[in-house]
């Protein structure tokens, strides 16, 4: 095992992808990207619904407060941490492979590799085969120190009700937000159609990604980026009332994009030779020399 994050009171997965895997359970899609192998053969655990993943979420529902938000926020968002170029962050990133996913063996590279390719494959632009190679990049938070809870796993707002329609929403009565007037009804600190952009969401890697990007790729991505772990919305359509019309056309390329992250796994490694110099150009095109994370 590789992974810098190893199961204990704040890290029960095995590894990240544990949560990946288990969203193909709770959604799985018949128009899946994958061609190698059915939907229904993802995940294959001994058991289907795993302990470890039912206290990843405890965890996350009782400490993603509106508060501990804005501390992360305030910590990670000064973008202090280390500058490094795309490919230093790529090898970084890297050290979060781990040898406990059944889908696939590959380091974080190849499987963000197969995410692009897999856009790139059916045409779409090259901004979003550049967001299938970024949206887990966010994942580094982890290696700043960051527990599971903080980085990956469903997002939704904080600073209102928590919907029902959350995966194990029953953990949220611990949570102190859960009790608080301010934050407990409906809207919340919010006001009706007030839009995306004016709500505080989970801390994680979608988060702190989007912030690390936004100046330099479309509104399309940076919604696919900001949101592809909504499942509460792009699934469940749990907080329609939050989101303007403009939203709610913008999460047409959410949907686009989440197949492609899901269903793109393979046990056949991207011929990276081959592919380097198609994404070093398409790298320099859209990001500077250097990023500051």
């Amino acid at each position: 095992m590789k992974e810098a994050t190893r199961p204990n009171q704040e890290n029960p997965l095995n590894s990240l992808d544990q949560w990946e895997d288990d969203l193909l359970e709770r959604y799985p899609d018949p128009k899946a990207i994958a061609q190698e192998k059915d939907t229904a053969a993802f995940r294959n655990y001994e058991t289907p619904e795993k302990a470890s993943v039912k206290e990843f979420y405890r965890l996350q529902h009782l400490n993603q407060t509106y508060d501990f938000v804005q501390q992360k926020r305030a910590e990670y968002l000064k973008f202090a941490q280390m500058e490094m170029s795309v490919w230093e962050a790529f090898d970084f990133l890297n050290q979060l492979v781990d040898d406990s996913d059944p889908d696939t063996d590959l380091d974080q590279l190849q499987h963000l590799l197969q995410t692009s390719e897999a856009i790139r494959a059916q045409g779409h632009p090259d901004w979003m085969v550049l967001t299938g190679l970024f949206h887990d990049m966010g994942k580094v938070l982890c290696l700043f120190g960051e527990p599971q809870w903080a980085v990956v796993g469903d997002s939704y707002p904080v600073g209102c009700a928590y919907s029902d329609k959350i995966v194990f929403s029953e953990f949220f009565a611990d949570n102190p937000d859960f009790k608080n007037p301010l934050y407990n009804t409906k809207y919340g600190i919010y006001e009706p159609g007030c839009g995306l952009d004016n709500v505080t969401m989970t801390w994680g890697h979608d988060e702190y990604v989007y912030h690390l990007l936004k100046d330099y790729l479309p509104e399309q991505a940076l919604y696919m980026l900001r949101y592809h772990s909504f499942y509460p919305q792009h699934r469940e359509n749990a907080y329609a009332h939050l989101m303007t019309s403009h939203d709610k056309e913008m999460f047409k390329w959410v949907d686009l994009f989440n197949p492609f992250d899901l269903y793109s796994k393979s046990a056949v490694p991207p011929d990276w030779k081959a592919l380097k110099p198609y994404y070093e150009d398409l790298v320099a095109k859209y990001l500077p020399a250097k990023l500051k994370f």
